[in-house]
């Protein structure tokens, strides 16, 4: 288990086998025996990796396992995320999720959510206009109405999602969708603008609602992001903030939408069209003004605000403060020392991020 989780580490930090040795002054072929599980470090190697690698030393012995499948990227560019960088956003997943199973076997079963659909859900999915309905069942299932969802992050872990964002940073990361046994996870980029975390959260979530239901002529991908938008913004609050039919869109109106739904003013250019609001022509205009501007790399004014996965974290502090875990626990769990723990709870360091 200690070779796995070595290896998981490093692949998760971004570190080759002789950047690792560097840090921790051993060699790289004896980290790389480490991670065959042909050799076994000792307790001062095993301290310099966790100081390495951001862990605690309990980390290397944790015995939650969880393997990522059906993982699906999302990916706007035309090249792909390479291997090693890929590996680097999995193994960061899979310990992110190995820590919330290992909560799981300490805390109460009523404080899980399952994640659970709508039965009414088609079975087959023949054309795009078909998941605006898909959307809006989805939304009535959860008791969301058609009103702004104002964290999307937040309502989607109290639906028994789990949602994580990663520190990789590399902008051809957006975010990804998988499973691990029973559970549904979603990944998203933390360092992006909060209209595009929740684009891509929602994009996320059509592949977990859709692949399995569209028939073979429709693109996986398309499919996702007319279910994002639909989600985001039904195509009832499209056409009662834009009206019925318009024949051009302002700016600074879809400024002012994209900050009330926290859906990007592309975004709500694209919804206008797909329900029916504008044609393709008063479409490619508005695009034609966004590439004008160079508003498709930046949209202008404040940007909406980006989302954090709090659940985790809130759910390890009730776990010590009903005294099912105790501190080394606690610490473990957020990847931070004791002492950070302890001037956490003394309310000394609040803004400190919490591993998650």
């Amino acid at each position: 288990m200690l070779a796995e989780r070595l290896q998981q580490a490093r692949k998760s930090a971004g570190l080759s086998l002789r950047a690792l040795a560097e840090q921790v002054d051993v060699s790289a072929m004896m980290i790389s025996k480490y991670e065959r599980g042909v050799s076994t470090p000792s307790s001062g190697v095993l301290l310099a990796l966790a100081g390495a690698l951001g862990v605690r030393v309990e980390y290397f012995f944790r015995t939650a396992s969880v393997e990522l499948e059906r993982v699906e990227h999302r990916n706007r560019h035309v090249w792909k995320l390479p291997k090693s960088a890929e590996e680097k956003v999995l193994a960061d997943v899979r310990d992110q999720l190995e820590r919330w199973l290992a909560l799981y076997e300490v805390i109460p079963a009523p404080w899980s959510v399952e994640f659970t659909l709508p039965r009414t859900l088609p079975a087959v999915i023949e054309q795009l206009d078909d998941i605006e309905a898909v959307a809006n069942r989805v939304r009535e299932h959860w008791d969301l109405g058609l009103n702004p969802i104002p964290d999307l992050i937040d309502t989607l872990e109290a639906r028994g999602l789990k949602v994580f964002t990663t520190r990789y940073d590399d902008e051809r990361f957006e975010g990804m969708s998988a499973m691990a046994g029973d559970h549904h996870v979603i990944v998203v980029g933390g360092n992006w603008s909060g209209d595009r975390q929740r684009f891509t959260v929602a994009h996320e979530l059509g592949h977990l609602v859709l692949d399995e239901r569209l028939t073979d002529g429709i693109d996986k991908e398309a499919a996702a992001n007319r279910f994002a938008g639909a989600f985001l913004v039904p195509a009832e609050k499209v056409k009662e903030a834009l009206g019925e039919r318009r024949r051009s869109l302002e700016a600074r109106e879809l400024y002012i939408l994209k900050h009330e739904f926290g859906l990007s003013m592309a975004g709500w250019s694209y919804r206008a069209l797909d329900t029916g609001v504008i044609s393709k022509a008063t479409q490619r205009a508005f695009w034609s003004l966004f590439a004008k501007k160079g508003w498709k790399q930046k949209e202008p004014g404040e940007p909406f605000p980006s989302e954090t996965p709090r659940l985790f974290e809130q759910t390890v502090y009730r776990a010590l403060g009903e005294g099912f875990i105790g501190e080394s626990k606690a610490a473990e769990l957020l990847s931070i020392s004791v002492h950070e723990l302890a001037a956490r709870r003394r309310m000394e360091s609040v803004n400190g991020d919490a591993g998650q």
